[in-house]
């Protein structure tokens, strides 16, 4: 196994895991990415690695109901939506060496044993396991010439699932004492018919954590409120940390981009300085401080429809499913002076009532993002073409590209039976189609991983709103589906008024589609969102804004 502690250049990589408590949907995946926020405020160069418990290779086959959205990695890799939080935080791309499941991991030791490289030895569980995923937290550190790597495992301690990742940290820890350390993220409740919040859950979760090997160096006090002073020392007392410092409250905020802030509230790079020997200097980066202030003084207010199919899990309405496309909007937004203030509307609602579309007019920006499948497509369709005929500005990701097409052959071209492949291959009228490597994926049910994924270039039309809003002539966008526009359907499309904007001029492919005579009428077949950022907003993203500002004028 690689020597832990290797080093970039003359400096040893530190290591930092972050480990869950009591449940899962605490803030495991902002603390990391908060955490890497303050200490690359310090001078310090970070990474993170995510570590997700599944037998599935990566996220690309998970339902996003169950699991949130799939983030898609510049090199085109599939994974958890924390990947995404990472590079908003960071501001820079994280890539798929960071990225591993416990799939991912048996299925490179069994490759590797298939191949002789353990030279007959015999394969075991422990330790070869827990080495493979040593190796990988290694050269993850190494590719990125990170000199602190924050490693989050998925789930939290306790979970059957999460052993041999627990024992990979130990491993690292028994080699390198003051190299790594543990912060266990854990919540505490407050029982309504209690009324106080009670430390005893975050215990267990320590003395769990323990029984694995490892002890915390940190807990982040998770709540509904800010966890007091006198439960700060018993947590310290009980949990065995040095004293109360060690304990970080992080009570519910408003934004996730306030985290860093509170964070810092409390010392905490100047803690975790301390305990790993880092030599830290200040160096505020004025443009997300610049960020912040615009975030917490925005003050207009724009209503932004968000149409989609992945919202609902019975009484309940999830947001996960689409988080890059939320925070795309909130940092174009606020790059503007302007608040969001989103609606989660679900397109099955105007199939089975079609005279509810009508409520979008009161709407000051819609986007429909993207999705598979047939479910809500007709409404989504409906959608669509309220935007398009009461010029309410529209931006269409993805299948909201697909379908805003389908509409515009449907209403305008008059092929009512327009479709995509994927839903009616029996249409005359095939207005999206899979490409023939697509189409053989299909047949042959290889799923996973075998989308048009990760970043391809896009030649912009001169004189197209896309090419203004961008200023240039070429882009790259991260993309991640099967079907594609159809060529056949391009002259009919644009003779009408729907302009192709944007190629992609190695395959040809059709990326931009903008309407004519409307004030923001603009489909992309790739995935903007995913390259937004806080210090960079999408200008697709900034070209809506503007234009529902004005259309709230």
């Amino acid at each position: 196994m690689p020597k832990n502690g290797k080093k970039n250049g003359k400096k040893k990589v530190k290591y930092i895991f972050v480990i869950g408590g009591v449940m899962s949907g605490v803030g495991k995946g902002v603390t990391v990415a908060s955490i890497g926020r303050i200490l690359t405020d310090r001078g310090v160069k970070v990474s993170a690695v995510k570590i997700d418990p599944y037998v599935n290779v990566d996220a690309g086959t998970m339902n996003p109901v169950e699991h949130g959205e799939v983030f898609v990695t510049e090199d085109g890799d599939e994974t958890d939506q924390d990947i995404g939080n990472y590079e908003r935080f960071l501001n820079s791309n994280i890539y798929s060496i960071n990225y591993m499941t416990t799939g991912r991991v048996y299925s490179s030791v069994i490759s590797r044993e298939r191949a002789m490289a353990y030279k007959g030895r015999c394969v075991q569980v422990v330790p070869h396991i827990p080495m493979e995923v040593v190796s990988r937290i290694e050269a993850a550190a190494e590719k990125t010439g990170a000199e602190v790597m924050i490693i989050e495992i998925g789930g939290t301690v306790g979970e059957y699932e999460n052993i041999l990742f627990l024992e990979a940290a130990r491993m690292m820890k028994l080699r390198d004492p003051q190299g790594v350390i543990f912060v266990l993220v854990s919540y505490l409740p407050i029982p309504g018919h209690l009324g106080e919040m009670k430390t005893k859950p975050t215990q267990h979760a320590s003395r769990t954590l323990n029984n694995s090997g490892l002890q915390a160096d940190f807990i982040i006090a998770r709540g509904r409120e800010l966890l007091d002073e006198p439960r700060r020392e018993k947590l310290a007392f009980f949990c065995s940390l040095r004293s109360k410092d060690d304990i970080i409250p992080a009570p519910d905020v408003t934004n996730i981009y306030d985290i860093p802030d509170n964070f810092e509230n409390y010392h905490f790079s100047n803690l975790i300085g301390a305990k790993l020997g880092l030599k830290l200097r200040r160096k505020k980066d004025k443009r997300w401080t610049k960020f912040i202030s615009n975030m917490r003084h925005a003050k207009k207010t724009l209503k932004i429809a968000v149409i989609g199919k992945y919202f609902t899990t019975g009484k309940f309405t999830l947001a996960d499913s689409y988080i890059s496309v939320i925070e795309a909007i909130k940092h174009a937004a606020w790059s503007c002076h302007a608040k969001p203030e989103m609606r989660w509307l679900n397109s099955e609602v105007y199939e089975k009532n079609p005279a509810k579309t009508a409520e979008l007019d009161n709407y000051d920006a819609i986007i429909v993002p993207g999705g598979f499948g047939k479910r809500g497509v007709e409404g989504l369709l409906r959608a669509i073409r309220r935007a398009r005929e009461k010029k309410i500005p529209y931006l269409g990701l993805c299948y909201g590209m697909q379908l805003a097409a389908i509409e515009f052959a449907r209403d305008v071209l008059g092929l009512k039976d327009a479709d995509t492949a994927e839903r009616n291959r029996e249409s005359s009228n095939i207005i999206i189609h899979a490409n023939p490597n697509q189409a053989r994926n299909i047949l042959e049910k290889k799923y996973g991983g075998t989308m048009r994924l990760g970043a391809y270039g896009c030649v912009l039309k001169k004189g197209s709103m896309a090419r203004r809003l961008y200023g240039l002539p070429r882009v790259s966008e991260r993309h991640r589906h099967r079907f594609e526009f159809n060529n056949d359907f391009r002259a009919p499309l644009e003779k009408a008024g729907l302009k192709v904007a944007g190629v992609n001029r190695e395959s040809g492919l059709v990326e931009i589609l903008e309407l004519e005579n409307h004030p923001f009428f603009v489909g992309v077949q790739f995935h903007p969102e995913l390259k937004s950022r806080p210090l960079a907003p999408h200008p697709l993203f900034v070209g809506l804004i503007k234009a529902a500002l004005k259309r709230k004028v």
